[in-house]
C-alpha cells in the first residue's frame, strides 16, 4: 500500500511541479499558465480599482475610457507592480532563486548589440510592409492614446509607462515566467516561443487583426532572444525599443 500511495502523490506533484532536462525546478505547464493568470487579474484588479476610485465611475463606463492616456498609464503602473510581485512569489514556490526563474538576469554585452540591430532592421521591415500594403503605421488606439495624455498633459507619464513600465510588466509574464515554466528543453523551445508570442497578441484586442499580427511577430522576435540569451532583461530593453519606435511614429503622425 505504501508504494501505491508515494506513487500517488508523486503524479499529483508533476501536475504542480516538474523538473526539465537542466535540472531545474518549474511549475508545472497547466500550474504555469494558471498562476499567470491569477497574477495578470491581481495586477488588473488593482489597476481598476484605483481608476474607479480616482474617476468615480462604475464598471459599466470604464468602456468608454479605454483609449484614454491617462486611464492606461493609470492601470499599467498599478497592476505591472502588483503582478510582478505575485510572479516572484510563485516563481519563488517552485525555485528559490526567483530572480533566475524569472530570467531577470544582466544580458551579455554582444546579446544587446545584436538585439538592437536585429530588432531595429525587423522595425524597418515591419514598417516597410505596412507602408507598402498601403496601411497606417499608427493604429487609431496610438493616436487616441497619445491625444488624451497630452491633453492632460500626461505625456511624459505616458512615454515612460509605454517604454519602461509596460515592457517590465508583459516580459516578465510571457517571456520569464511562462517561458521558463513550459520551456523543458531545446526540443520545446520553438513551441514555447510560438504558444507565448500568440497568447501575447491576443491581449492586445485593441488592434485590428492586422497588427495584432505584428505583435505576434515581434512575439516570436522576443522570444527567440529569450531562448538565446537566457534573460528577460534583454527581451525588455528590446520592447521597449519597440515601444519608443512606436511612441516617435505617433508623435510624428499627431504633429506631422
Amino acid at each position: 500500500m505504501a508504494p501505491k500511495r508515494r506513487a500517488r502523490r508523486e503524479k499529483g506533484s508533476n501536475l504542480t511541479s516538474n523538473v526539465d532536462s537542466l535540472g531545474r525546478r518549474s511549475w508545472g505547464r497547466w500550474a504555469t499558465l494558471g498562476l499567470g493568470l491569477i497574477a495578470v487579474l491581481g495586477g488588473q484588479i488593482a489597476g481598476l480599482a484605483v481608476v474607479i476610485w480616482w474617476y468615480g465611475v462604475d464598471l459599466s463606463h470604464l468602456q468608454d475610457l479605454a483609449s484614454d492616456g491617462v486611464v492606461a498609464t493609470v492601470i499599467i503602473c498599478i497592476s505591472t507592480p502588483v503582478q510582478v510581485l505575485l510572479l516572484a512569489i510563485m516563481a519563488r514556490q517552485a525555485d528559490s532563486r526567483a530572480v533566475e526563474y524569472l530570467g531577470l538576469t544582466l544580458p551579455r554585452k554582444g546579446d544587446v548589440i545584436i538585439g538592437i540591430i536585429v530588432v531595429s532592421v525587423f522595425i524597418v521591415l515591419v514598417d516597410g510592409v505596412s507602408w507598402l500594403s498601403g496601411r497606417d503605421l499608427v493604429t487609431p488606439f496610438q493616436l487616441d492614446m497619445y491625444r488624451t495624455a497630452s491633453a492632460a498633459g500626461w505625456l511624459p507619464w505616458l512615454l515612460l509607462t509605454a517604454v519602461v513600465v509596460a515592457p517590465i510588466g508583459e516580459e516578465t509574464l510571457f517571456r520569464g515566467f511562462l517561458f521558463r515554466g513550459w520551456h523543458r528543453s531545446n526540443r520545446d523551445a520553438w513551441a514555447v516561443i510560438i504558444v507565448t508570442a500568440l497568447l501575447w497578441a491576443l491581449v492586445h484586442p485593441q488592434y485590428e487583426l492586422y497588427y495584432m499580427a505584428q505583435v505576434l511577430a515581434y512575439g516570436l522576435v522576443l522570444g527567440w532572444f529569450r531562448w538565446v540569451s537566457g534573460s528577460t532583461i534583454l527581451t525588455i530593453l528590446l520592447h521597449g525599443l519597440i515601444n519608443l519606435e512606436g511612441m516617435v511614429e505617433t508623435s510624428f503622425a499627431v504633429h506631422p
